[in-house]
């Protein structure tokens, strides 16, 4: 049976797309040239925001399985997906680009005829959030960041917060890490520092490398160290378990052996995202201020303000961050043993 031919114009629907662009100041009878420009680069924005649920959907449905190989293509496409969410949020970046060749005058021209439309309306923006695990707690301006959504979106925002989140199956995946609980790994580990009580000998020698790295003004992160990787989970406002946090730091510091490179590539990929989307922050408070300066936004927001106040605190996988600060010079690693270096290897 042949197949249906398909052309080029239906394939992309763009009649619907092309046609998709209402000029609320022509209908005002007071026609605004740049307000073509600034509907379509929003449209763009929703379309991208679409394409990156898309893509956070799939991963999902990847890290929920109860087992992940960390040496099988599953966990490359993980990463090659999360590689296509921080593309598009530079493309995002650099739509602004764009969108500042409108001049503050140019956007006066139709900006009243906005009201009480604002992007602070983005729902798949605050979805996206979610998704990727910005908690409901996190929100700067929490009183009011969906009193301007229609209920429908309300629900599907508040029915994303109250499901495990990227962040939340990325510790379930680390937590998983079996090097620790195998002895098998460890037969010929040389101990360089005294075994503390109920800490894996590698540990062990982990937390004296680390404090003897510490000059004079850093001491005090010696007890954050304990805190994060060894006390349970009674830090205030972490996101990753004691166990992820150690296999996290694990991956970071050998991250040179081949069946740690992907692991590494997801974790760095997801502080890429976490800079393109502050990133986008930091352009958009830069872009409204020149815009409006410091007048309210045309949804009654704050304006400036509020996306200045969403930019210094909106960082979702800032506990990964925080990881560096309890890294150590690559000489002074402690040495792997021979059976644990062979399981890290290629698989012969």
């Amino acid at each position: 049976m042949p197949s249906k031919e398909v052309h080029y114009s239906d394939y992309l629907q763009l009649d619907k797309i092309l046609n998709a662009q209402t000029l609320e100041s022509e209908l005002q009878g007071a026609p605004a040239h740049d307000e073509m420009l600034f509907i379509i680069i929003h449209q763009a924005y929703e379309l991208w925001f679409k394409q990156i649920l898309f893509e956070i959907d799939s991963i999902a449905a990847i890290m929920h399985q109860p087992e992940i190989n960390d040496n099988s293509p599953e966990l490359q496409t993980v990463v090659h997906r999360l590689g296509r969410i921080d593309t598009i949020l530079k493309v995002a970046v650099h739509q602004i680009d764009i969108l500042e060749t409108m001049t503050a005058m140019d956007f006066l021209d139709f900006r009243d005829f906005l009201r009480p439309a604002s992007g602070f309306q983005s729902w798949q923006f605050k979805i996206t959030e979610a998704k990727l695990g910005l908690q409901y707690t996190e929100r700067y301006g929490q009183e009011y960041y969906i009193s301007q959504l229609r209920q429908e979106h309300i629900d599907q925002i508040k029915s994303v917060e109250a499901g495990p989140s990227l962040l939340d199956l990325v510790n379930t995946w680390l937590e998983r890490m079996p090097f620790f609980d195998r002895m098998d790994c460890w037969v010929s580990y040389q101990a360089m520092h005294p075994a503390t009580e109920g800490r894996h000998p590698f540990w062990s020698d982990y937390t004296g490398i680390y404090a003897d790295s510490l000059v004079e003004g850093e001491k005090h992160n010696l007890r954050y160290f304990e805190a994060l990787f060894f006390e349970g989970d009674s830090m205030p406002d972490r996101r990753l378990s004691a166990r992820a946090s150690r296999a996290a730091l694990f991956i970071m510091l050998y991250r040179g052996y081949p069946l740690l490179q992907a692991p590494f590539q997801l974790l760095n990929l997801l502080l890429e995202i976490d800079e393109q989307l502050s990133t986008w922050r930091y352009r958009h408070v830069s872009m409204v201020t020149r815009m409006i300066g410091y007048r309210s936004g045309t949804g009654g927001s704050s304006g400036r303000d509020y996306l200045k106040g969403a930019l210094d605190k909106h960082y979702i996988f800032r506990d990964i961050a925080a990881l560096s600060s309890y890294l150590i010079e690559r000489r002074r690693l402690p040495r792997l043993c021979p059976e644990l270096e062979e399981l890290l290897g290629f698989e012969k």
